[in-house]
Formats: structure tokens, C-alpha cells, sequence
């Protein structure tokens, strides 16, 4: 996937915190305190270093006026905006983001649009000098969540609520530009809403068009557009909202001064009657047919219809008005937020090229952002991380966040994942297959050395399910150099990173004898290989360099092996590093995965030992399910990250009670050493850099979920 080559005018990249204040029954969830930037004034200074100019920004009514709109606390927006102001960061400020307004109002209050003008004023009288303004973040939307499907305050199912709610707040943001302008009359609305397109299979013609038509209705609200001839004008009468209502906007005081395009993967709809087809998905009712509400990307549709090119041309041919793309943000593994970046990124430079006038494209959720996975109706701690991920002492800069800082500089930016195509593009995407055929794309590849079972064939599944290409090698050293030179670089399916999954630092060492006519090639010597031909590298290694009287142990720990084992193992470390500074250690603690071992599907991997679980205590330590072991370790890969880093799933455990938890889930296996020696007492492992992993209940959760899952339906019954 290749970055198109920029005009003169380059598209700027603007950046933006998930910041959302949405209320739920009484309680109220913000995403500004759970992200933690309310607590973290270097956030701006780290935006700023990326070369981002421009920041989407909150002042929210919530915050600064949540129990009485006399009753002010002006204290943190002060303090953000002056350092913003000095860092040379130009707000675009937002006043209600999903928000429904403090608990003395609603999206359904007729007197919320002069309320929130109040505050428009308040807020243009304290900062003058900020001249860019989103008052309400998607209305559309918002209206949709809060008052159709009863998702938020005030929890609403019904179409005139609906109604109300998209009037109210268009209303409103027209009367808070009003109030701006009239302490800075050069201050300019930045009006933000997603515009995602409904498909359907033909039954359900009547249902789209629907849906289609009413995405625009803020747009059109605020562009005067909504007279007698347009199609829901006797619509929003019979609801309501009269012919004088819709007048209030018909001289063009509303209309944006940039149209800013919120545009997500999931925007883009499928309504199909055969709701078998669909047993997870949301089902709905238009009064004469039930239908599901699927993702359009996983229906087979000509692509040319999907996407953020289609739906930015949409908006230019409407409106021809200057756009921005003001949140681009998918909660997935790394590289899928890399190529869709760059995919929206691409469409947004194809149509400036061709004279559609977008100002920007926003790299929205800054800092990440926390359960919009159940749109923030649960309480799940699920995040998803951006351009800093946040599970760190201090935000670390992801791969994101890099291609951030190239879009800024240079407008372009480049990582090999880019080679092969996003899911969305991917044959497997569908819910039900349409398209055999593989895609074509060549992609450089990450080397996987192990067998094909194990550890490396946990690398290679998640690999492939991630759309990294990715080859098998064996330890041996011969295959390895051919594999490391194949086709030199020119060839398009070269290694850029390798993975020493062959490495057990709790089993036999490479190297120690012969397996077969060629030697294992040792860890050092494969490090030496990569940093001659400047590929990363990952090098597992265990907690068995530390003796475990001192435990827990971080990455700065000095190393204080017991035995020989771990003697090996630390020195390994030390070679694999002085070999090549660049590399990737990661430590980590046993490992459980319900992928591999008979029928019943799970093992223990042979770093758990059953001596390890003598003596009375058995010891602590820090264990880590496979499945998110390996995704966290190729995001680390993928995010350019070196060192030594420790990785678990986040709490410690007693080495009898992680034996009994497998045991439980499945018919767990593991292997005995040739050896006796006393437990330790705490090996577990903490990192001071960041912490990726779900806990360890979450994690055993999910491993006895997935090993029930993989129990044949009629086990077979032992003969009499």
C-alpha cells in the first residue's frame, strides 16, 4: 500500500483526544479522566513533538458547568489552553461531544440550544483568542444513540424523540456560533458528523433509502437546506418541528466553515432480513420487517462503493464546501490502525489532487481510548490504543504515532506492513464466503524459526490472522542464511523481521548437540545474521534468570540465575544484545495456550515444569495466555521497540494453582525435568514500561472459553 504523492497545498494532519462525556442512566463516563490526559499535561507537549499544529479539543459543558450553569470551574481548561497557546498547538475547541449537557438539561430540553449558547459565550469571553469551534460533535449520530436505539441519556426509542434531538441540537449549535461571533465575530464552525452509507438486499430498499436520507439531516439543517422540497421536511412537521423551527436556518447562519467527515470502519451498514445470517448482530424493526444491522465490509459489495473516498465525494458533491476528515481512529491490532490511516490518508490526497478542497485528516483518540467496543455501555477496561499507547508509567509512542509524526513532516509515511491490504480488503472478510481466490499482494515477510506446532505455529497463526505474511524456517543454520538472503533486496517477499521461536530458554539450548546433519544456529549468531542485514529481531527468553528471592522483577532487575539453565539464558540475553543493539528480548513467565497438545487442545508449554510446582509454596510467578503474548509482541515488533521487555498477563500467580487452573480448563500436559531443586519464591515478572496484556482472570477466562470450544461434540469413549 503505497502513500499517494502529495499536491503543493499538502493535506495537514490534525490530531484529537477521545474525549467523550456521555451520560448513562445517572452516572456519567469520561473519556478525558479514563484515558488519564485530564492528569497528564505533557500530553500536548508529546502531540507537539509529533509536528501536529492543529488539536480537536474539549471545553466541555459537563466539566467546566456540571451542576449549575452559575457555577463555573474554569480551572483545567485554563491551564490546557494556555499551554497549548504556548506550545503553538491551534485548538479547535468542542463544547458537547455525545454528550446530552450536565444533568440540569438533555438532547430533548427545548431550552438546551440558549443554554448552551450561555455557555458559547462564556467560553469565547474567557478565550478569545480561539477562533475554531465544534459546539456539538455529530448530532446525527449522538440523537441516534441516545434517543432511537436508548444506548445513552436520555435512553430514548422512539423517531419523534429522535427528531427533536437532531433539531435541538443543530438549534443549538447555531446559537452557540451565534454567541461566539459575537465576542469574535472571525470564529469559524468546524461541524463534525459521520455520514457512514446503509446497503441492503433488495427487500429492504425502502429501509436504506431511509437511513441514507437521514444521515445528512444535520448537514442539511445547518446549510438551510431543509425546505419544503426536501424529503423529510413534513417529516420533521409531523414531529414537531414547524415550518418557522426550520426557517431559523434558512439565511445560511449555520453553515460550516469546514465539513468535518467522521469516518469509521463499522459506519457503513447492511441491512438484510435473513437475520439467521446474522445471530450476533443487532436486529431491528421498521414496523413491517425485522432485519440485522451488519457491517457493510464483510458483505460482498463492489468496493468502489465503500470506504472514505466514496463517502468524502458524497459529502463534496452535496455540499462543496471545504472538508476535513476529523476522526480517523480503528481499534485493531497495529497494523490494521496502520493501513487504515494510510488508506484514509490516500483517499483524502487522491480527491485533493483532483481539486476537492479537504483541509486535513485528523488522527483521532490521540491517547487511545477505553470500551468503545460496547460504545461505553460497559465497564470493561477494553482500550484501544492510538497514537501513545497509555498502559505505560508515561504514554509510549506507538507505530501510529510514528507514521503521525512522518504524515506531519513529509506527508507520507511508510512500514512494511503496508504491503499487504487491511482486513477489509482481505477474501476472508466476508460473513459468508463469495470469493475464493487469495489475494495477489507480495508482501515482506517476518521470519518465523520453530516447527510448526508450539510457540512459532502460535506466531504463524496470528500472523496470518493479522494479514503479516509471514514463512516457517527451522532452527538450522544453513536454512536460516538462505532464507535471510532469499532473493536479495529486490525481492518483494524479503524478510523484514524475524521471530526466534526456536530459542526455549527452559529447554535444551540451540547448539548444545547436533539435531540431524546441521547445527541449530545459536541465538548470538542469528543476531549477528540480522544486524548485518539490518532486520529486527525477537529473541524469547524467561524468567528463569532470576533466582526469585527478590521478586517481582522489572526489566532494570539485575539478572540472579540459580542454575545453569538460567545462567544460559542470561548470557544468551547479553550475546543476543551486544550483537544486535536493535534487538527485541522478551521475557516473559509460563506460558498456556489451549491451541496445542491432543483433542482436548491444551498444553502447558515446557517452561512450566512440574518440579517447578513443588514444595510447599510451588512460588509466584507471572504467566501469560499465548494468544495475547504473541499479539503483544508484534506490536511491539511492529512499533520499533528494543530491549528487554517483560510480558504477562497482568497479576502473579502460585505455580500449583496456574497447574490446577490449566488442569481445570482441559487435559493439561506438561513435561518434568531431569531434575530436583527447591522452588523459587518469586519469579514473577513486572514491566516498568508498559503493561499490554489483559489480567491473568481475564486471561484463564478466556483459555477455558476456548478449550470448551475446541472439546469434540461426542468425545470418543474408551472400550470396555
Amino acid at each position: 500500500m503505497k502513500v499517494v504523492p502529495m499536491s503543493p497545498d499538502r493535506i495537514e494532519l490534525w490530531g484529537g483526544f477521545e474525549c467523550t462525556i456521555v451520560r448513562i442512566k445517572d452516572a456519567f463516563r469520561n473519556q478525558t479522566h479514563e484515558t488519564g490526559h485530564d492528569r497528564r499535561l505533557d500530553d500536548l507537549a508529546a502531540v507537539r513533538a509529533l509536528g501536529i499544529e492543529t488539536l480537536r479539543y474539549p471545553v466541555l459543558w459537563e466539566s467546566v458547568a456540571p451542576k449549575s450553569p452559575d457555577e463555573c470551574d474554569w480551572r483545567w481548561s485554563d491551564e490546557r489552553l494556555a499551554t497549548m497557546r504556548f506550545l503553538g498547538l491551534k485548538p479547535i475547541v468542542g463544547l458537547l461531544h455525545h454528550g446530552s449537557g450536565p444533568c440540569y438539561t438533555s438532547l430533548v430540553d427545548p431550552a438546551m440550544p440558549d443554554r448552551l449558547a450561555d455557555y458559547a459565550r462564556k467560553v469565547a469571553t474567557r478565550y478569545p483568542w480561539v477562533d475554531r469551534f465544534t459546539p456539538v460533535n455529530e448530532p446525527v449520530t449522538t440523537a441516534r444513540f441516545s434517543t432511537l436505539y436508548g444506548h445513552w441519556y436520555p435512553h430514548g426509542t422512539d423517531f419523534r424523540g429522535f427528531i427533536q434531538a437532531v433539531f435541538i441540537q443543530c438549534k443549538a449549535t447555531l446559537l452557540a456560533m451565534r454567541a461566539i461571533r459575537s465576542v469574535n465575530p472571525g470564529a469559524r464552525l468546524v461541524q463534525t458528523e459521520d455520514i457512514g452509507k446503509s446497503f441492503c438486499s433488495p427487500a429492504l430498499g425502502n429501509q436504506a433509502e431511509l437511513e441514507n436520507d437521514r444521515r445528512w439531516l444535520s448537514l442539511d439543517l445547518l446549510c438551510g437546506k431543509v425546505d419544503a422540497a426536501h424529503p423529510w421536511y413534513g417529516i420533521f412537521e409531523e414531529n414537531g418541528v414547524s415550518d418557522a423551527d426550520l426557517a431559523l436556518f434558512r439565511d445560511g447562519e449555520g453553515v460550516p466553515d469546514v465539513i468535518g467527515v467522521n469516518h469509521y470502519l463499522t459506519s457503513e451498514r447492511y441491512l438484510d432480513e435473513n437475520l439467521g445470517g446474522y445471530p450476533h448482530h443487532l436486529h431491528g424493526h421498521n414496523g413491517n420487517m425485522a432485519f440485522a444491522d451488519a457491517e457493510a465490509v464483510r458483505v460482498d459489495l463492489p468496493e468502489g462503493d465503500l470506504g472514505p473516498a466514496a463517502r468524502l465525494r458524497e459529502v463534496w458533491d452535496r455540499y462543496a464546501r471545504p472538508m476535513a476528515v476529523t476522526e480517523v481512529h480503528h481499534g485493531c491490532t497495529r497494523e490494521e490502525q496502520l493501513r487504515w490511516l494510510a488508506e484514509v490518508w490516500n483517499a483524502a490526497a487522491t480527491l485533493k489532487n483532483e481539486g476537492v478542497d479537504i483541509k486535513a485528516v485528523t488522527m483521532w483518540s490521540l491517547m487511545g481510548a477505553y470500551d468503545w467496543n460496547s460504545l461505553l455501555t460497559a465497564r470493561n477496561d477494553f482500550y484501544e490504543p492510538g497514537a501513545f499507547d497509555i498502559r505505560a508509567p508515561h504514554p509510549r509512542l506507538t507505530a501510529l504515532g510514528k507514521a503521525a509524526a512522518s504524515l506531519a513532516g513529509t506527508g507520507a509515511f511508510s512500514h512494511p506492513v503496508l504491503d499487504a491490504q487491511g482486513w477489509w480488503h482481505r477474501h476472508d472478510r466476508f460473513y459468508r464466503r463469495h470469493r475464493a481466490s487469495h489475494d495477489g499482494a507480495v508482501a515482506r515477510t517476518v521470519l518465523i524459526l520453530g516447527q510448526s506446532r508450539g510457540l512459532a505455529g502460535a506466531f504463524v497463526r496470528l500472523c496470518e490472522r493479522r494479514g503479516l505474511a509471514c514463512t516457517v524456517v527451522t532452527g538450522h543454520e544453513a536454512a536460516i542464511r538462505k532464507a535471510l538472503d532469499a532473493g536479495g533486496s529486490t525481492d518483494p517477499s524479503r524478510p523484514w523481521a524475524v521471530v526466534n521461536a526456536a530459542y526455549d530458554p527452559c529447554g535444551e539450548r540451540p547448539g548444545d548437540r547436533a539435531r540431524g546433519p546441521a547445527r541449530v544456529v545459536e541465538p548470538g549468531t542469528l543476531a549477528r545474521l540480522c544486524a548485518a542485514r539490518d532486520l529486527a529481531l525477537v529473541t524469547l527468553s524467561s524468567d528463569i534468570v532470576f533466582d526469585g528471592h527478590h521478586g517481582p522483577y522489572d526489566e532494570g532487575a539485575p539478572v540472579c540465575p540459580s542454575d545453569e539453565r538460567g545462567r544460559l539464558a542470561a548470557a544468551v540475553e547479553v550475546e543476543v544484545a551486544a550483537a544486535h543493539a536493535d534487538s527485541l528480548i522478551v521475557r516473559s513467565g509460563p506460558l498456556f495456550s489451549a491451541w496445542d497438545g491432543d483433542v482436548f487442545g491444551s498444553r502447558l508449554y515446557t517452561r512450566l515444569r512440574l518440579d517447578d510446582a513443588s514444595g510447599p509454596a510451588g512460588g509466584r510467578v507471572s504467566a501469560a495466555y499465548v494468544p495475547d503474548f504473541v499479539h503483544a509482541v508484534l506490536d511491539l515488533l511492529i512499533d520499533g521497540e528494543t530491549g528487554i521487555w517483560h510480558l504477562g498477563n497482568g497479576g502473579e500467580i502460585g505455580l500449583p494453582d496456574l497447574v490446577s487452573h490449566v488442569a481445570h480448563g482441559s487435559v493439561a500436559r506438561w513435561q518434568t525435568a531431569g531434575h530436583t531443586r527447591p522452588a523459587p519464591r518469586n519469579r514473577a515478572l513486572v514491566s516498568r514500561k508498559a503493561w499490554t496484556l489483559p489480567t491473568l482472570a481475564d486471561a484463564l477466562d478466556r483459555f477455558a472459553r476456548d478449550v470448551e470450544a475446541s472439546r469434540p461434540a461426542n468425545p470418543p469413549v474408551a472400550a470396555e
